[in-house]
């Protein structure tokens, strides 16, 4: 495949260029899983709820290499997808992470999550989203990029949104999209497994395409830690949409203990720009998603893309912001 893609394409040599690997990359993507789908078609459908789901234990440890997880899941496919064999899964899911420097948080949770969604015969793929950047982390811009990517790697229907230090509790808590975006991060041990505040969106989400693209996917202006995903729910009650959560004796999840990182501080903005989330809703969001991809390499655990954000120059005060917007 790779030599017939240089013939054809002269003009990408291979020593060339992160584009050129990039559009390979996505070609073989693309061929590799349209022979999946083919696979699927006389397969019958898996079942609503899968078997032998319940309560799981948990227990982090900072020593697992990815070899050994590579070793525990044999039956993945280059960028961490996997499908269940005798079934055709009820949906197709990306599960995008936003990422920078968290490296022993993101084995933790691929050694945890690749069984968990296997026993729940998902077909999923897993996108790392890194921001190359040494400069304020915008979460929310970077759950937009993989998305972005996603979309046009594979037919997904469900996208689910997860932040790297949060792992759930009982199999019971099923990753998969439903008529309303879903908060599935409900029941944190951080927060006693209650809810905080009424309106948090945070955590794990799930939307499908057509829920994502109605709110216009996240915020891109919330530079540094909080408000993204405040102002995200707003975005879901000002379409006409409601949140939906699993009961909270499935929902239970555990986070990683950790310290904020440096680059991923409050800049205390956030509150304002909450309040006219409404206002931006279809000015900022998807449509006005500006990024330059670096590199996109399949690992055989997970897709991992690192991208170019900018810096949030043109949004370095929150009137700036207001004003880009003509707020």
């Amino acid at each position: 495949m790779e030599s017939i893609f240089y013939r054809t394409n002269p003009d990408c040599h291979p020593a060339e260029a992160i584009k050129c690997k990039n559009e390979l990359f996505r070609l073989m993507n693309k061929l590799r899983k349209r022979v999946s789908l083919d696979q699927d078609e006389n397969l019958p459908k898996c079942p609503e709820i899968p078997p032998d789901l319940g309560p799981l234990d948990i227990k982090f440890a900072y020593n697992m290499s990815l070899l050994k997880i590579i070793s525990q899941n044999p039956n993945l496919q280059p960028g961490g997808h996997s499908r269940p064999k005798y079934c055709t899964a009820l949906q197709k899911i990306a599960i995008i992470i936003p990422f920078r420097n968290r490296e022993s948080h993101l084995r933790t949770w691929l050694y945890y999550m690749h069984p968990f969604l296997q026993q729940q015969q998902a077909d999923y793929g897993v996108y790392v989203v890194e921001q190359t950047e040494d400069t304020l982390f915008n979460r929310a811009k970077l759950m937009n990029v993989g998305y972005s990517v996603a979309i046009k790697d594979y037919n997904y229907t469900c996208f689910i949104f997860t932040d790297v230090d949060i792992i759930p509790m009982d199999g019971r808590n099923l990753f998969r999209c439903s008529d309303n975006p879903r908060h599935m991060a409900n029941s944190v041990d951080k927060f006693n497994f209650k809810l905080p505040y009424n309106d948090i969106f945070g955590g794990i989400v799930a939307f499908t395409k057509e829920q994502f693209i109605k709110v216009n996917g996240f915020s891109n202006v919330f530079w540094g830690w909080g408000g993204e995903d405040d102002e995200l729910f707003q975005r879901v009650v000002a379409m006409g949409m409601k949140v939906e959560r699993p009961d909270q004796t499935i929902a239970r999840s555990k986070m990683i203990s950790h310290k904020r990182d440096p680059g991923n501080e409050s800049t205390g903005k956030s509150f304002h720009l909450i309040k006219k989330a409404h206002e931006r809703l279809h000015k900022d969001g998807l449509n006005s998603l500006i990024y330059t991809i670096i590199s996109i390499t399949s690992h055989k655990l997970y897709t991992k893309i690192t991208v170019d954000i900018g810096n949030g120059e043109d949004a370095s005060s929150t009137e700036g912001i207001l004003n880009l917007f003509n707020l």
